[in-house]
Protein backbone atom coordinates (compact mmCIF):
# COMPACT_ATOMS: atom_id res chain seq x y z
CA UNK A 1 0.00 0.00 0.00
CA UNK A 2 0.99 3.66 -0.44
CA UNK A 3 0.55 5.99 2.21
CA UNK A 4 -1.43 9.11 1.73
CA UNK A 5 1.76 10.88 2.30
CA UNK A 6 3.59 9.42 -0.49
CA UNK A 7 0.38 10.07 -2.76
CA UNK A 8 0.43 13.40 -2.32
CA UNK A 9 4.27 13.85 -3.07
CA UNK A 10 3.50 11.89 -5.97
CA UNK A 11 0.60 14.07 -7.14
CA UNK A 12 2.42 17.11 -6.08
CA UNK A 13 5.15 16.31 -8.55
CA UNK A 14 3.61 15.29 -11.72
CA UNK A 15 1.34 18.55 -10.94
CA UNK A 16 4.82 20.69 -10.15
CA UNK A 17 6.35 18.52 -13.78
CA UNK A 18 3.52 19.61 -15.76
CA UNK A 19 3.54 23.55 -14.56
CA UNK A 20 7.58 23.16 -15.47
CA UNK A 21 6.79 21.57 -18.89
CA UNK A 22 3.88 24.06 -19.84
CA UNK A 23 6.99 27.46 -19.18
CA UNK A 24 9.17 25.33 -20.62
CA UNK A 25 7.08 24.77 -23.77
CA UNK A 26 5.50 28.64 -24.02
CA UNK A 27 9.54 29.23 -23.45
CA UNK A 28 10.11 27.10 -26.55
CA UNK A 29 7.33 28.90 -28.48
CA UNK A 30 9.19 32.16 -28.59
CA UNK A 31 12.65 32.89 -29.74
CA UNK A 32 14.51 35.64 -27.45
CA UNK A 33 15.95 38.55 -28.94
CA UNK A 34 18.10 40.58 -26.70
CA UNK A 35 18.27 44.50 -26.80
CA UNK A 36 21.67 46.01 -25.49
CA UNK A 37 21.38 49.75 -25.41
CA UNK A 38 22.33 52.51 -22.64
CA UNK A 39 18.71 53.58 -21.31
CA UNK A 40 20.37 55.61 -18.52
CA UNK A 41 23.87 57.92 -18.86
CA UNK A 42 25.67 60.11 -21.12
CA UNK A 43 24.75 57.73 -24.10
CA UNK A 44 20.92 57.81 -23.76
CA UNK A 45 20.35 60.77 -25.57
CA UNK A 46 21.36 58.79 -28.77
CA UNK A 47 20.54 55.17 -27.69
CA UNK A 48 17.10 55.04 -25.92
CA UNK A 49 15.62 55.42 -29.69
CA UNK A 50 17.46 52.50 -31.10
CA UNK A 51 16.28 50.31 -28.30
CA UNK A 52 12.86 51.56 -29.42
CA UNK A 53 13.26 51.56 -32.82
CA UNK A 54 14.16 47.38 -31.88
CA UNK A 55 10.74 46.84 -30.37
CA UNK A 56 9.09 48.48 -32.97
CA UNK A 57 10.64 45.91 -35.87
CA UNK A 58 10.07 42.83 -32.97
CA UNK A 59 6.21 44.23 -32.79
CA UNK A 60 5.84 44.38 -36.82
CA UNK A 61 7.85 40.53 -37.55
CA UNK A 62 5.56 39.21 -34.75
CA UNK A 63 2.27 40.77 -36.84
CA UNK A 64 3.38 38.67 -39.71
CA UNK A 65 3.68 35.64 -37.65
CA UNK A 66 7.25 36.15 -36.14
CA UNK A 67 10.08 33.64 -37.55
CA UNK A 68 9.40 30.10 -38.12
CA UNK A 69 6.32 29.98 -36.61
CA UNK A 70 7.78 31.06 -33.24
CA UNK A 71 6.94 34.50 -32.09
CA UNK A 72 9.78 36.80 -31.33
CA UNK A 73 10.53 38.25 -27.71
CA UNK A 74 12.19 41.15 -26.60
CA UNK A 75 14.87 41.12 -23.92
CA UNK A 76 16.03 44.55 -22.96
CA UNK A 77 18.59 45.80 -20.70
CA UNK A 78 20.28 48.71 -19.78
CA UNK A 79 23.64 48.73 -19.51
CA UNK A 80 24.16 52.46 -18.17
CA UNK A 81 26.43 53.83 -20.53
CA UNK A 82 28.93 51.63 -18.29
CA UNK A 83 31.55 49.93 -20.70
CA UNK A 84 32.38 47.08 -18.36
CA UNK A 85 28.44 46.86 -17.30
CA UNK A 86 27.85 46.31 -21.14
CA UNK A 87 30.18 43.03 -21.02
CA UNK A 88 28.10 41.83 -17.62
CA UNK A 89 24.89 42.38 -19.26
CA UNK A 90 25.88 40.46 -22.46
CA UNK A 91 26.92 37.75 -20.90
CA UNK A 92 23.60 37.91 -18.67
CA UNK A 93 21.98 37.94 -22.47
CA UNK A 94 23.60 35.02 -23.21
CA UNK A 95 23.65 32.64 -20.20
CA UNK A 96 20.94 33.25 -18.34
CA UNK A 97 18.19 34.49 -20.85
CA UNK A 98 19.73 32.01 -23.81
CA UNK A 99 18.76 35.07 -26.37
CA UNK A 100 18.98 34.08 -30.03
CA UNK A 101 20.73 37.35 -31.04
CA UNK A 102 21.65 40.96 -29.60
CA UNK A 103 20.82 44.09 -31.44
CA UNK A 104 23.17 47.13 -28.95
CA UNK A 105 25.95 48.69 -28.48
CA UNK A 106 26.87 52.41 -29.22
CA UNK A 107 30.04 53.20 -28.82
CA UNK A 108 33.64 51.35 -30.00
CA UNK A 109 34.45 50.99 -26.00
CA UNK A 110 30.96 49.26 -25.50
CA UNK A 111 31.42 47.46 -28.47
CA UNK A 112 35.17 46.67 -27.44
CA UNK A 113 33.87 45.53 -24.25
CA UNK A 114 31.41 43.06 -25.18
CA UNK A 115 33.51 41.31 -28.34
CA UNK A 116 35.41 39.01 -26.15
CA UNK A 117 31.40 38.08 -24.49
CA UNK A 118 30.34 37.02 -28.00
CA UNK A 119 33.30 35.40 -28.92
CA UNK A 120 33.83 32.93 -25.86
CA UNK A 121 30.25 32.24 -26.19
CA UNK A 122 29.42 32.27 -29.87
CA UNK A 123 27.11 34.70 -29.75
CA UNK A 124 25.48 37.08 -32.46
CA UNK A 125 25.64 41.15 -32.37
CA UNK A 126 24.20 43.11 -34.72
CA UNK A 127 26.33 46.75 -33.96
CA UNK A 128 24.53 49.56 -35.98
CA UNK A 129 26.90 52.65 -35.47
CA UNK A 130 29.25 53.82 -37.91
CA UNK A 131 32.98 53.45 -36.70
CA UNK A 132 36.30 52.84 -36.86
CA UNK A 133 37.20 49.86 -38.76
CA UNK A 134 39.97 47.80 -37.82
CA UNK A 135 38.27 44.99 -36.85
CA UNK A 136 36.11 41.92 -38.30
CA UNK A 137 34.97 39.36 -35.39
CA UNK A 138 32.94 36.29 -36.80
CA UNK A 139 30.25 37.13 -33.83
CA UNK A 140 29.90 40.43 -35.03
CA UNK A 141 27.59 41.74 -38.35
CA UNK A 142 28.71 45.60 -38.60
CA UNK A 143 25.38 47.18 -39.84
CA UNK A 144 26.73 51.09 -39.15
CA UNK A 145 29.47 52.19 -41.47
CA UNK A 146 33.49 51.73 -41.78
CA UNK A 147 36.01 54.44 -42.42
CA UNK A 148 35.58 54.30 -46.10
CA UNK A 149 31.77 54.54 -45.97
CA UNK A 150 31.84 57.99 -43.99
CA UNK A 151 34.88 59.39 -43.32
CA UNK A 152 36.85 59.28 -46.56
CA UNK A 153 34.10 60.45 -48.56
CA UNK A 154 33.39 63.83 -46.07
CA UNK A 155 37.11 64.58 -46.31
CA UNK A 156 36.69 64.29 -49.60
CA UNK A 157 33.97 66.57 -49.83
CA UNK A 158 35.63 68.63 -47.61
CA UNK A 159 38.72 69.39 -49.43
CA UNK A 160 36.47 69.50 -52.93
CA UNK A 161 34.71 72.81 -50.85
CA UNK A 162 38.17 74.17 -50.63
CA UNK A 163 39.04 73.34 -47.16
CA UNK A 164 43.07 73.82 -46.63
CA UNK A 165 43.09 73.40 -42.78
CA UNK A 166 41.30 70.66 -40.40
CA UNK A 167 40.18 70.36 -36.55
CA UNK A 168 39.84 67.13 -35.46
CA UNK A 169 37.50 67.44 -32.26
CA UNK A 170 36.19 64.28 -30.35
CA UNK A 171 35.51 62.15 -27.74
CA UNK A 172 38.52 60.59 -25.78
CA UNK A 173 37.70 57.10 -26.88
CA UNK A 174 38.42 54.47 -29.30
CA UNK A 175 36.30 55.50 -32.35
CA UNK A 176 37.81 59.64 -32.44
CA UNK A 177 40.91 58.31 -32.11
CA UNK A 178 41.60 55.20 -34.54
CA UNK A 179 39.16 57.51 -37.30
CA UNK A 180 41.04 60.78 -36.78
CA UNK A 181 44.44 58.26 -37.36
CA UNK A 182 43.10 57.38 -40.54
CA UNK A 183 41.89 60.88 -41.65
CA UNK A 184 45.06 62.41 -40.57
CA UNK A 185 46.89 59.93 -42.83
CA UNK A 186 44.31 60.41 -45.77
CA UNK A 187 44.85 64.26 -45.63
CA UNK A 188 48.85 63.80 -45.49
CA UNK A 189 48.05 61.56 -48.57
CA UNK A 190 45.95 64.33 -50.12
CA UNK A 191 48.98 66.70 -49.58
CA UNK A 192 47.71 68.49 -45.96
CA UNK A 193 50.52 69.75 -44.32
CA UNK A 194 50.64 68.47 -40.40
CA UNK A 195 50.92 71.86 -39.12
CA UNK A 196 47.56 72.08 -40.70
CA UNK A 197 45.52 69.09 -38.95
CA UNK A 198 45.08 69.84 -34.86
CA UNK A 199 43.58 67.95 -32.74
CA UNK A 200 41.05 67.99 -29.52
CA UNK A 201 40.12 65.02 -27.52
CA UNK A 202 37.69 65.75 -24.55
CA UNK A 203 35.61 63.22 -22.27
CA UNK A 204 32.30 62.09 -22.27
CA UNK A 205 29.28 64.54 -21.24
CA UNK A 206 32.05 67.46 -21.80
CA UNK A 207 30.21 70.46 -21.20
CA UNK A 208 32.43 73.45 -21.31
CA UNK A 209 33.25 74.19 -24.98
CA UNK A 210 34.28 77.57 -24.88
CA UNK A 211 38.15 77.54 -24.64
CA UNK A 212 38.04 74.92 -27.49
CA UNK A 213 35.28 76.36 -29.28
CA UNK A 214 37.50 80.40 -28.79
CA UNK A 215 40.80 77.99 -30.63
CA UNK A 216 38.67 77.06 -33.69
CA UNK A 217 37.50 80.30 -34.07
CA UNK A 218 40.89 81.62 -33.92
CA UNK A 219 42.36 78.95 -35.86
CA UNK A 220 39.59 78.97 -38.53
CA UNK A 221 40.72 83.05 -39.08
CA UNK A 222 44.55 82.65 -39.40
CA UNK A 223 44.51 82.28 -43.29
CA UNK A 224 43.45 79.15 -44.68
CA UNK A 225 39.85 77.70 -45.12
CA UNK A 226 39.21 75.91 -41.89
CA UNK A 227 36.95 72.82 -41.46
CA UNK A 228 36.15 70.89 -38.36
CA UNK A 229 35.74 67.17 -37.98
CA UNK A 230 33.92 66.26 -35.10
CA UNK A 231 33.62 62.68 -34.01
CA UNK A 232 32.40 64.17 -30.36
CA UNK A 233 29.49 61.54 -28.95
CA UNK A 234 26.86 61.53 -26.86
CA UNK A 235 25.07 64.29 -25.09
CA UNK A 236 28.09 66.63 -25.17
CA UNK A 237 27.15 67.84 -28.56
CA UNK A 238 24.35 69.71 -27.39
CA UNK A 239 26.51 72.11 -25.79
CA UNK A 240 29.05 71.83 -28.19
CA UNK A 241 27.27 73.56 -31.35
CA UNK A 242 24.92 75.82 -28.59
CA UNK A 243 28.83 77.10 -28.46
CA UNK A 244 29.22 77.25 -31.49
CA UNK A 245 26.28 79.59 -31.99
CA UNK A 246 27.37 81.45 -29.03
CA UNK A 247 30.83 82.70 -30.64
CA UNK A 248 28.70 83.03 -33.62
CA UNK A 249 30.54 80.56 -35.59
CA UNK A 250 28.79 80.15 -39.29
CA UNK A 251 29.07 77.06 -41.57
CA UNK A 252 30.09 79.73 -44.32
CA UNK A 253 33.14 80.82 -42.62
CA UNK A 254 34.18 77.57 -40.54
CA UNK A 255 31.98 74.16 -41.92
CA UNK A 256 31.70 71.60 -38.82
CA UNK A 257 31.40 68.23 -40.61
CA UNK A 258 30.02 65.63 -37.87
CA UNK A 259 30.37 62.29 -38.16
CA UNK A 260 28.12 61.40 -34.79
CA UNK A 261 25.42 63.68 -35.03
CA UNK A 262 22.07 62.92 -36.69
CA UNK A 263 18.57 64.10 -35.85
CA UNK A 264 18.02 62.93 -32.70
CA UNK A 265 21.15 64.94 -31.77
CA UNK A 266 20.22 67.80 -32.90
CA UNK A 267 16.46 67.91 -31.35
CA UNK A 268 17.62 68.82 -28.52
CA UNK A 269 19.07 72.19 -29.82
CA UNK A 270 17.96 75.03 -31.19
CA UNK A 271 18.72 74.40 -35.11
CA UNK A 272 19.15 77.79 -36.62
CA UNK A 273 22.56 78.98 -36.00
CA UNK A 274 23.35 75.81 -37.05
CA UNK A 275 22.28 76.07 -40.31
CA UNK A 276 24.83 74.64 -42.96
CA UNK A 277 26.66 72.66 -40.64
CA UNK A 278 27.58 69.14 -42.21
CA UNK A 279 27.11 65.37 -41.19
CA UNK A 280 28.34 62.39 -43.34
CA UNK A 281 25.54 59.49 -42.86
CA UNK A 282 24.25 56.51 -44.80
CA UNK A 283 20.97 57.59 -44.54
CA UNK A 284 19.00 61.01 -43.58
CA UNK A 285 15.31 61.31 -42.41
CA UNK A 286 14.90 64.02 -45.36
CA UNK A 287 15.56 61.16 -48.22
CA UNK A 288 12.24 60.91 -50.26
CA UNK A 289 10.81 57.91 -51.33
CA UNK A 290 8.30 55.15 -50.39
CA UNK A 291 9.86 52.58 -48.45
CA UNK A 292 11.37 55.87 -46.41
CA UNK A 293 7.75 57.59 -45.86
CA UNK A 294 6.37 54.45 -44.81
CA UNK A 295 9.18 53.56 -42.06
CA UNK A 296 8.65 56.90 -40.92
CA UNK A 297 5.46 56.68 -40.18
CA UNK A 298 5.64 53.90 -38.50
CA UNK A 299 8.04 54.91 -36.30
CA UNK A 300 5.90 58.10 -35.43
CA UNK A 301 2.42 55.78 -34.85
CA UNK A 302 4.51 53.19 -32.58
CA UNK A 303 6.15 55.70 -30.42
CA UNK A 304 2.80 57.80 -30.46
CA UNK A 305 4.79 60.77 -31.38
CA UNK A 306 4.37 62.80 -34.99
CA UNK A 307 7.33 65.10 -34.14
CA UNK A 308 9.90 62.46 -33.42
CA UNK A 309 12.64 61.51 -35.95
CA UNK A 310 14.51 58.81 -37.27
CA UNK A 311 18.25 58.57 -37.80
CA UNK A 312 20.74 56.51 -39.77
CA UNK A 313 21.55 54.05 -36.89
CA UNK A 314 17.92 53.43 -36.71
CA UNK A 315 17.71 52.35 -40.52
CA UNK A 316 21.05 50.32 -39.83
CA UNK A 317 19.20 47.99 -37.18
CA UNK A 318 16.03 48.16 -40.00
CA UNK A 319 18.60 46.52 -41.92
CA UNK A 320 20.35 44.49 -39.56
CA UNK A 321 16.76 42.70 -38.55
CA UNK A 322 15.71 42.36 -41.77
CA UNK A 323 18.97 40.44 -42.96
CA UNK A 324 18.86 38.32 -39.29
CA UNK A 325 15.21 37.20 -40.13
CA UNK A 326 15.96 36.17 -43.48
CA UNK A 327 18.81 34.44 -42.67
CA UNK A 328 17.17 32.14 -39.91
CA UNK A 329 14.46 31.82 -42.49
CA UNK A 330 17.05 30.58 -45.17
CA UNK A 331 19.00 28.52 -41.96
CA UNK A 332 15.34 27.02 -40.77
CA UNK A 333 17.63 27.91 -37.54
CA UNK A 334 18.87 30.47 -35.08
CA UNK A 335 21.94 28.46 -34.29
CA UNK A 336 24.59 31.07 -34.54
CA UNK A 337 26.75 29.13 -36.52
CA UNK A 338 24.06 28.26 -38.94
CA UNK A 339 23.05 31.88 -39.32
CA UNK A 340 25.92 32.79 -39.99
CA UNK A 341 26.70 30.55 -43.26
CA UNK A 342 23.35 31.58 -44.66
CA UNK A 343 23.46 35.31 -44.22
CA UNK A 344 26.77 36.18 -46.18
CA UNK A 345 25.36 37.58 -49.66
CA UNK A 346 21.93 37.98 -48.75
CA UNK A 347 20.08 41.70 -49.68
CA UNK A 348 17.45 43.91 -48.35
CA UNK A 349 16.14 47.16 -49.26
CA UNK A 350 17.99 50.27 -47.23
CA UNK A 351 15.79 53.30 -46.87
CA UNK A 352 17.32 55.22 -49.62
CA UNK A 353 15.99 53.36 -52.38
CA UNK A 354 18.98 51.37 -52.58
CA UNK A 355 20.08 47.53 -51.62
CA UNK A 356 21.86 46.87 -48.73
CA UNK A 357 24.37 42.93 -48.89
CA UNK A 358 26.07 41.70 -46.44
CA UNK A 359 29.55 40.78 -47.34
CA UNK A 360 32.42 38.40 -46.53
CA UNK A 361 34.04 40.84 -43.75
CA UNK A 362 30.49 41.13 -42.01
CA UNK A 363 29.93 44.47 -43.28
CA UNK A 364 27.33 45.86 -45.48
CA UNK A 365 27.01 47.93 -48.93
CA UNK A 366 25.89 51.46 -47.86
CA UNK A 367 25.62 54.47 -50.24
CA UNK A 368 27.28 57.81 -48.41
CA UNK A 369 25.30 60.76 -48.30
CA UNK A 370 26.78 64.32 -46.86
CA UNK A 371 23.78 66.31 -45.69
CA UNK A 372 23.55 70.37 -44.77
CA UNK A 373 21.68 71.38 -41.58
CA UNK A 374 18.55 72.65 -42.15
CA UNK A 375 16.52 75.54 -39.51
CA UNK A 376 14.40 72.29 -38.62
CA UNK A 377 16.87 70.21 -37.22
CA UNK A 378 16.45 67.82 -40.64
CA UNK A 379 19.06 67.59 -43.19
CA UNK A 380 19.31 68.74 -46.96
CA UNK A 381 21.74 66.29 -48.60
CA UNK A 382 24.21 68.22 -50.70
CA UNK A 383 26.40 65.38 -51.73
CA UNK A 384 25.80 61.34 -52.27
CA UNK A 385 27.69 58.45 -54.14
CA UNK A 386 26.34 57.14 -56.93
CA UNK A 387 26.26 53.48 -55.20
CA UNK A 388 26.10 51.84 -52.77
CA UNK A 389 30.09 51.37 -51.34
CA UNK A 390 31.35 47.91 -50.09
CA UNK A 391 32.49 48.07 -46.53
CA UNK A 392 35.89 48.09 -45.86
CA UNK A 393 36.92 46.39 -42.34
CA UNK A 394 40.55 47.39 -42.63
CA UNK A 395 41.93 50.86 -43.52
CA UNK A 396 43.91 51.05 -47.12
CA UNK A 397 45.49 54.25 -45.72
CA UNK A 398 47.69 53.19 -42.35
CA UNK A 399 50.57 50.40 -42.93
CA UNK A 400 49.65 47.86 -40.37
CA UNK A 401 46.49 47.33 -42.20
CA UNK A 402 47.02 48.51 -45.62
CA UNK A 403 47.37 44.47 -46.57
CA UNK A 404 44.58 42.96 -44.43
CA UNK A 405 41.40 41.79 -45.43
CA UNK A 406 38.48 40.05 -43.96
CA UNK A 407 37.12 37.11 -45.01
CA UNK A 408 34.53 34.66 -42.89
CA UNK A 409 33.62 32.40 -45.80
CA UNK A 410 35.78 29.49 -46.85
CA UNK A 411 38.67 28.79 -47.31
CA UNK A 412 40.15 32.40 -45.71
CA UNK A 413 37.26 32.26 -42.83
CA UNK A 414 39.19 34.73 -41.06
CA UNK A 415 38.68 38.82 -39.75
CA UNK A 416 42.68 39.82 -40.49
CA UNK A 417 44.15 37.62 -43.18
CA UNK A 418 47.55 39.23 -44.87
CA UNK A 419 47.14 39.23 -48.34
CA UNK A 420 50.42 39.29 -49.12
CA UNK A 421 51.84 36.72 -46.29
CA UNK A 422 48.83 34.43 -46.91
CA UNK A 423 48.30 34.25 -43.26
CA UNK A 424 44.94 34.43 -40.78
CA UNK A 425 46.61 36.44 -37.93
CA UNK A 426 43.91 36.04 -35.48
CA UNK A 427 42.19 38.23 -33.14
CA UNK A 428 45.04 38.08 -30.54
CA UNK A 429 47.73 38.95 -32.98
CA UNK A 430 45.91 42.02 -34.83
CA UNK A 431 48.02 45.14 -35.32
CA UNK A 432 48.37 47.62 -32.35
CA UNK A 433 44.93 50.09 -32.30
Amino acid sequence: MISSYVRKAVVGLAALAIILGGSIAKAQDTIKVGILHSLSGTMAISETTLKDAVLMLIEEQNKKGGVLGKKLEAVVVDPASDWPMFAEKARDLLTRDKVAVVFGCWTSVSRKSVLPVFEELNGLLFYPVQYEGQESSKNVIYTGAAPNQQAIPAVDYLLAEGSKRFVLVGTDYVFPRTANKIVEAYLLKKGVAQADIITYYTPFSHSDWQSIVADIKRIGGAGLKTAVISTINGDANVPFYKELAAQNISASDIPVMAFSVGEEELSGVDAKPLVGHLAAWNYFQSVENPANSSFIKQWQEFIKDSKRVTNDPMEAHYIGFNLWVKAVEKAKSVDVDTVLKAIVGLETPNLTGGVAKLLPNHHLTKPVLIGEIEDNGQFQVVWQTEAEVPGDAWSDYLPESADLIADWTDPINCGNYNEKTKKCLGAEKAPAK
